[in-house]
This record gives structure tokens, sequence and C-alpha cells, in this order.
């Protein structure tokens, strides 16, 4: 008798059949693209959101903050309870949000800055 190994793998050795194996996804850049893009601006008397390349900025009563897409772990945006301004939010790594409010003027507005920033929101940070 010789010690011949049998014609396929012992059961639970090698790949896994095709219906269990993971999905493969194509790598995601940790960056987005560098570059002209699409652009989100929301204003009013004294608060301003901006969202392009470079990330997100917030401007409240003449200060300035930026947040670059590298220290940004997500956005969030939702109309104020009295559905008057757009309320957005940033989240850094470590947890920590900050919240910007701009009211919109005519009311009406609202609705084509939430259409806007999605937009240009899923150009940069791709849902997934």
């Amino acid at each position: 008798m010789t010690d011949q190994p049998p014609p396929y793998p012992p059961q639970g050795f090698g790949p896994p059949p095709p219906q269990y194996a993971p999905p493969q996804y194509a790598p995601q850049p940790a960056v987005p693209p560098s570059g002209p893009g699409p652009e989100f601006l929301a204003v009013d008397r004294r608060n301003a959101v901006v969202v392009d390349a470079s990330g997100v900025a917030f401007e409240m009563y003449d200060i300035t903050v930026d947040f670059p897409w590298s220290e940004i772990r997500s956005v969030h945006y939702k109309a104020s309870p009295d559905g008057r301004a757009l309320m957005v939010a940033v989240v850094h790594p470590d947890g920590r949000v900050y919240e910007c409010v701009v009211r919109a003027r005519p009311k009406e507005r609202l609705q084509a800055w939430f259409a806007q920033l999605a937009w240009v929101l899923g150009h940069y940070r791709p849902a997934g």
C-alpha cells in the first residue's frame, strides 16, 4: 500500500466554495481626489458651510474652522427643528463633534441645499 494523498483536499481545507468566499472590493483611496471638484456653499448673515475638495469649513461669527478630509470621520446634516435652517455636523476620528447652523432664506432654499449637499458629499465621501 502506498501513501498517496487523496485526489481532493480533505473537508475543511483549501479556499471556501465561491458562494461562501468573501466579496472582493476595489480598494478605495484613503484621501479623496485632489484638484477641482464640486463645491457646496450655504451662507447666511452670520454663518457659512463650505464643502469642497479640501474638506469642510465652517464660518461662524467671522471665525473660520477648516476640517480636512483626513481629519473627518463623517459629516451629518439635517433641518433645524423649525425647518428654517441647515444643521451640519463634522465628526472627528476621536469622536469630537463640531456643528454649524445656517439659516435658509427663503425657507424653500433648504431643500435645494439638501440636494446639492448630498451630491457633493457623495462625490468626496462615497458610501460603502
